[in-house]
């Protein structure tokens, strides 16, 4: 809604005004479209200052240390909720009752088991390659074994791949792991919950099959929670801005899987056990410690502070939460979780990191949890991909429900004039 109006004045052109929209929180914004009169464009390199979308799903305030999905606060999902019903409030715009969360999970359920033919798509890479190449692969592939949602102009289309997507992310992601081990790929199954079934995937074989930790299965679910949307980040962008062209769905989530590989995206939660491999042992924390203050040293300590959040991350705590009760479950004694541990207790009440806000956040305590859990660190943007799929596949979804154009950014443009072209025999 646009209440206010700001004026631009260019030398040599006459002012422009320019509406000033307010949305039903967080700051004003200056709808600049009116510049292409006067010739001139913004140029805002990163984003920094430019909202490319209006969005009714995700609403961040990283000076408060504020994330709402749909208006209800993460803490309070990540406690009273569970992925599934937080993907029906992404996709839909309010929580489920009773009938409507039992049907959207009897649904979800029946989309889990992927097309057989499928599986040959693994045979063609190597033992040895990163499962989120291959997640990149076997994800742009489903759309061509799905041709009957593929029409995005049709509503029902769109919901049949939304639900697709969201339900066989997980099977892909076991597949590639268990290609990556060598062991034969689980079939999924419909007595367990969408966390257990992930988990029974990936760790029980054939010729074993476990009960699952409902303590593990309850921290794998948050995980999904506490990751499923983040507003307009790389990896959205790059879904919102393949979808304005008229791709497929699984085709742009895709695009976001490939966005998402980047280390300073997705891979976050790696890099902290990285770094903790970097420093080793407790008893060089104090050496590591000094050196993250060293302006003119390069290392930095993985997993404190965030981009966004300039006083904590709310994800953080109820993470926090989970890594205690995941260890006291396992009852495990790894030198990395006991340096993890340490680095946490010094980073909270060094006066160093308070006044900075560097405090633990999200990926710091899930990569600890996952280590925990037993999964490899290859397979952690594997996970974070599976969780943020329905964030991408609503935000997609919202895009192609309203009037949208093709992306097209501009471009300031610092390279030669026009000349011309000259022959190779006159050419200095």
């Amino acid at each position: 809604m646009a209440d206010k109006k700001a004026q631009l004045i260019i030398e040599g052109a006459a002012p422009v005004e320019l509406p000033v929209l307010s949305g039903t929180m967080g700051p004003d914004v200056v709808d600049v479209r009116g510049l292409t009169s006067t010739g001139c464009f913004t140029f805002d390199p990163g984003f920094m200052s430019t909202a490319s979308c209006e969005s009714k799903i995700t609403y961040i305030d990283g000076d408060k240390g504020v994330l709402l999905h749909r208006g209800y606060p993460i803490e309070q999902l990540a406690e009273k909720s569970d992925y599934l019903e937080t993907c029906y409030l992404l996709l839909n715009g309010e929580l489920p009752n009773a009938e409507e969360k039992a049907k959207f999970v009897g649904t979800i359920k029946n989309h889990t088991m992927v097309h057989e033919q499928l599986k040959s798509f693994f045979n063609g890479f190597r033992r040895d390659a990163h499962p989120m190449a291959i997640m990149c692969g076997v994800v742009g592939a489903l759309s061509a074994f799905y041709h009957d949602s593929l029409d995005i102009n049709n509503p029902q289309h769109r919901e049949v791949s939304a639900m697709r997507l969201v339900a066989k992310m997980p099977t892909i992601a076991a597949m590639a792991y268990k290609y990556s081990m060598g062991q034969p790929m689980m079939y999924p199954r419909n007595d367990l919950n969408y966390a257990e079934n992930f988990l029974h995937m990936m760790f029980n074989t054939p010729a074993e099959i476990k009960p699952i930790s409902p303590v593990l299965a309850k921290a794998m679910d948050r995980i999904f929670i506490l990751h499923a949307d983040h507003e307009q980040n790389a990896s959205t962008s790059t879904v919102r801005l393949a979808g304005s062209s008229g791709a497929n769905p699984f085709a742009c989530i895709a695009a976001g899987i490939a966005a998402l590989w980047g280390p300073a995206h997705g891979g976050a939660n790696e890099a902290v056990l990285s770094m903790l491999d970097e420093i080793g042992d407790v008893s060089n924390i104090d050496k590591f410690i000094a050196k993250a203050k060293d302006k003119n040293d390069p290392f930095k300590l993985m997993g404190f502070g965030h981009r966004v959040y300039k006083n904590f991350d709310p994800r953080a705590k109820v993470m926090k939460q989970t890594c205690d009760e995941v260890l006291a479950e396992l009852g495990i004694n790894d030198p990395q979780l006991e340096l993890a541990m340490k680095l946490d207790e010094i980073a909270r009440s060094d006066p160093y990191f308070k006044e900075r806000n560097l405090y633990p956040n999200v990926d710091f305590y899930s990569g600890i949890i996952l280590k925990a859990i037993g999964i490899p660190t290859s397979m952690f943007t594997v996970i974070f991909a599976l969780a943020r799929t329905v964030g991408w596949i609503s935000h997609w979804k919202e895009m192609l429900s309203s009037p949208y154009k093709i992306g097209r950014p501009r471009q300031l443009y610092t390279g030669y004039e026009q000349r011309d072209f000259v022959s190779l025999e006159n050419r200095d």
